[in-house]
């Protein structure tokens, strides 16, 4: 693999990241843009430093878990807000775990906020924006061809290794990890755990005090999302890098 990558055209712009070709095939560039938003689009705001610490957040998430032994599509740190990732097939299904209950799960179920799950819960919801990724099943999944009866058994087992390793790990850094989606792809290598994992697609809060350390300050208005963001990384001892 070349240890140098042209950025090419724009292939996708999703709500918070913008993904690019590059001259290299089986690669990809992400950029973590400012942009953030809620409901489905209904808030949106620029948030300064969001990108930046998204993009070194997620690069030391991705790496805890390689070293753990998950396989993801996270190749390395580009610049402060860019990363390469290898190219993935990728599956239209999100996988979700709860350890507490907020959030959604409340207002579906009628279940008191904030109650400890146990087991965790394990949920599928199919990534469309416009049917605003409506809740699945394995049934669905395989009659309607978006993974194979296979591909669902193994990412719902990765899905529950990586709430081992992230609870602890955030455990050790006083934090709760509330809940998490996870999106895969196909490889060569085989499944991949692909997209990104940063604190605007999972839940944190702070263990003694239950204060939100997560997106959820964008969506309930509490302010000072970065800076939980940024309190949060360096809890977890994320070197962030900021050019001068």
């Amino acid at each position: 693999m070349s240890s140098t990558v042209a950025k090419q055209a724009e292939l996708y712009s999703g709500k918070a990241k913008t993904v690019f070709t590059t001259d290299d095939d089986g690669l990809l560039i992400l950029h973590f843009r400012n942009d953030t938003s809620a409901f489905d689009g209904e808030k949106l705001d620029q948030l300064d430093r969001k990108g930046k610490v998204n993009n070194q957040f997620n690069a030391f998430i991705m790496g805890k878990l390689e070293e753990a032994g998950i396989s993801t599509h996270f190749e390395r740190l580009l610049s402060e807000d860019e990363s390469l990732v290898r190219r993935l097939d990728m599956i239209p299904v999100e996988c979700v775990v709860r350890n507490i209950a907020t959030g959604s799960m409340c207002k579906r179920l009628g279940v008191e906020d904030g109650i400890d799950l146990n087991p965790p819960t394990f949920e599928f919801f199919l990534k469309n924006d416009a049917m605003h990724d409506p809740m699945i099943n394995e049934y669905h999944i395989e009659t309607f061809g978006w993974a194979t009866r296979e591909e669902v058994a193994e990412m719902k087992e990765i899905t529950f290794k990586v709430n081992e390793i992230l609870s602890k790990l955030f455990a050790d850094a006083s934090l709760l990890l509330i809940d998490f989606k996870l999106e895969f792809g196909r490889h060569a290598d085989g499944l991949l755990l692909g997209d990104e994992f940063t604190p605007d697609g999972c839940r944190l809060w702070d263990a003694d005090t239950r204060e939100r350390m997560d997106k959820d300050r964008f969506r309930r208005g509490l302010g000072g999302v970065v800076e939980a963001y940024e309190e949060v990384a360096r809890r977890l001892g994320v070197d962030l890098v900021t050019a001068a």
